[in-house]
């Protein structure tokens, strides 16, 4: 029995994982991990996911140097959901050039206020920015 067999992933196969800021605890992007990923992100300590647009294994940072360093792993108590936490190279996980994906708030008026600003333009980072979660 490996530690795989007490992760419940879903009927894709994937599992939901949020990426939490080690230092601050801010959580920093959510994405999707099928055995493999898991795996991968366990014995490489980097962030490796599965892009479900993509329908292959994404390593965070292959394009952009972005990579996430994973500091831990950690499983909730219905084992449907990883934390990992993590030290986000150069500090931009989110493809937008922001520091976390979770940039917009909701307002009184309920209106999405973009609250967070960007860091570095994604035509600078990437060829063509992508849409991975």
């Amino acid at each position: 029995m490996t530690f795989l067999d007490t992760v419940k992933f879903d009927e894709q196969g994937l599992i939901p994982a949020i990426a939490q800021d080690a230092q601050t605890g801010r959580v920093l992007m959510v994405a999707w991990m099928n055995k493999e990923a898991l795996q991968l992100t366990a014995d490489t300590k980097r962030g490796v996911y599965w892009s479900r647009s993509r329908k292959k294994l994404w390593h965070k940072g292959e394009e952009s140097g972005h990579i996430q360093v994973v500091k831990e792993i950690q499983l909730d108590c219905d084992a449907d959901v990883i934390i990992l936490q993590i030290e986000q190279l150069g500090g931009i996980a989110c493809h937008t050039g922001r520091q976390s994906c979770f940039y917009r708030t909701l307002d009184d008026n309920q209106q999405w206020q973009i609250v967070e600003p960007v860091l570095k333009d994604p035509h600078a980072i990437y060829e063509h920015p992508k849409h991975d979660h």
